[in-house]
């Protein structure tokens, strides 16, 4: 049989693909990553318009018991959805490898991505450097790499997405990320990331989004509302891309 990666993009219901949903009907069994990305909607909206009964998969099944998946995928037809793209993160590129050596049958269906849907905010989507993320600070672990990947993007003049993380029962808002860097620039002191750093600060892209221009001293108290929430720090400017910027501010 075969196991269907599906991209359901990255706002509702309604964005699965025509190809993507009639492959859902007619799956035995529909997993729906629910670690990386979220939908704006409930799981139950989901089953209701796919009519079908959703299995979440969470990063321990994902990760840790891929069999679970595969093993489905050996005798029956099964669909595994992924919120955005297919292969927007490793994760999923482990599936497909895992899948392709137990000789499973294998079928993509791709959908929108963070990665391109950033294109509305007018930065051109080839000067975007390397794609980071910030996670939840704690007591033992306060990566920096969100900074330094900015640091590095800047020297290029490259743009920086920055993906927000992600907990069971909270989403990082763009205010809690820039709490974070100005932390991490506070104890750097490379002037990276100042009060006086122009970002995007965007939710939702997809959907009902939200996208404001300015500095930190702008932007760090405005609220973006629900998630999903994600930064961008511009690199060097093209003057239609200053242009695009405007209509943010």
């Amino acid at each position: 049989m075969t196991l269907h990666l599906i991209g359901i993009g990255l706002n509702d219901e309604k964005d699965i693909s025509v190809k993507g949903l009639n492959i859902v009907k007619k799956a035995d069994f529909v997993f729906l990553e629910n670690y990386t990305s979220r939908l704006q909607v409930s799981v139950e909206k989901l089953e209701e318009f796919y009519e079908k009964k959703i299995i979440l998969a969470d990063r321990e099944t994902v990760e840790r018991k891929t069999d679970l998946i595969l093993e489905k995928s050996l005798n029956k037809e099964t669909a595994f959805l992924v919120v955005g793209d297919v292969f927007s993160a490793t994760t999923h590129t482990d599936l497909f490898l895992r899948a392709k050596k137990k000789k499973i049958s294998i079928n993509i269906v791709n959908n929108a991505s963070i990665l391109t849907a950033v294109g509305i905010t007018g930065l051109e989507l080839y000067k975007f450097g390397k794609t980071t993320s910030i996670p939840y600070p704690e007591k033992n672990y306060k990566p920096e790499t969100a900074y330094d990947v900015i640091k590095n993007n800047k020297e290029l003049g490259l743009h920086t997405l920055i993906l927000l993380d992600i907990k069971p029962n909270k989403n990082m808002t763009v205010n809690e990320s820039i709490r974070i860097l100005l932390d991490i620039e506070k104890k750097r002191k490379e002037n990276i990331f100042t009060e006086k750093t122009m970002v995007l600060g965007c939710a939702r892209l997809g959907g009902d989004y939200k996208i404001k221009c300015g500095t930190i001293s702008k932007l760090e108290k405005e609220d973006f509302g629900k998630p999903m929430h994600c930064l961008i720090i511009p690199g060097k400017l093209h003057f239609i891309e200053e242009e695009a910027l405007d209509i943010w501010k």
